[in-house]
């Protein structure tokens, strides 16, 4: 078994350098930097944070079940293959990554960015998003990189600092590909991907779960900062002609 474990390890690590050319310290960073700025800013097509956001407390009236809302809707869109690969195929043509593996990523990074947007965070400011970043880990991960001393604390304290520190954002990255990347549940979710006889049920488990360990840890992670007064500080973005499949509920 344990020869069997290693090898399955060697071929999915041997497919992820394959299919992503630019997952290597360098390249990687600037990679995974325009998938946080898509994610959040949004491009034709894929909305961004701030409007899915939005959009979702002028429904529903008030910042906890906007929240909701919010996180049912992207836990629903991460569970789709289907929709993970139309989010993905618009990113890929930007960032140059499989759609598949950018789609998720880009999924679960909007989804914390909406959380922490909601609870009053400016989502604009380079700290917050490396602390939006680091919510990929999902909380036990993150608490384990803290302890361990591999991240120096927590997203709170990051998206609060008194400055923004570029060798950290650059830390958080490395940190997040490793456990996408390299961890069982990562080699899993990869290796399925790359098996269409494997993929949708696997796949969609593996997101599925994923994604709402990312939405606990947003949660814990971005405490209210100040409320937002109801909806008549909420307007919504330009951009109407955005997919409104990819929006949230």
């Amino acid at each position: 078994m344990g020869v069997l474990r290693s090898t399955v390890v060697k071929a999915v690590a041997s497919t992820a350098a394959t299919k992503l050319p630019g997952v290597v310290p360098g390249p990687v960073n600037t990679a995974v930097g325009k998938l946080v700025d898509i994610a959040i800013d949004g491009v034709r097509g894929v909305p961004g944070a701030k409007r899915v956001a939005a959009k979702a407390l002028v429904r529903r009236r008030a910042v906890k079940p906007a929240i909701e809302s919010v996180v049912r809707a992207h836990v629903r869109i991460a569970t789709i293959s289907g929709a993970v690969t139309n989010i993905g195929g618009i990113v890929s043509e930007i960032v140059g990554t499989p759609a598949n593996l950018t789609g998720i990523i880009v999924i679960q990074l909007r989804m914390v960015a909406c959380v922490a947007h909601l609870h009053g965070y400016d989502i604009d400011d380079p700290r917050v998003r490396t602390a939006i970043t680091m919510c990929l880990l999902g909380e036990e991960e993150l608490a384990r990189q803290i302890a361990d001393g591999r991240l120096p604390s927590t997203p709170t304290a990051v998206a609060t600092a008194s400055i923004h520190d570029k060798a950290l954002a650059s830390q958080v990255i490395d940190q997040v590909l490793r456990h996408l990347l390299i961890p069982t549940h990562g080699l899993l979710g990869l290796f399925a991907r790359s098996v269409p006889i494997l993929g949708g049920g696997l796949t969609g488990l593996d997101d599925w779960t994923a994604t709402k360990r990312v939405a606990r840890c947003a949660r814990i992670h971005f405490i209210p900062r100040r409320p937002i007064a109801g909806v008549t500080m909420v307007r919504l973005p330009a951009g109407s002609d955005s997919n409104p499949s990819l929006d949230a509920e």
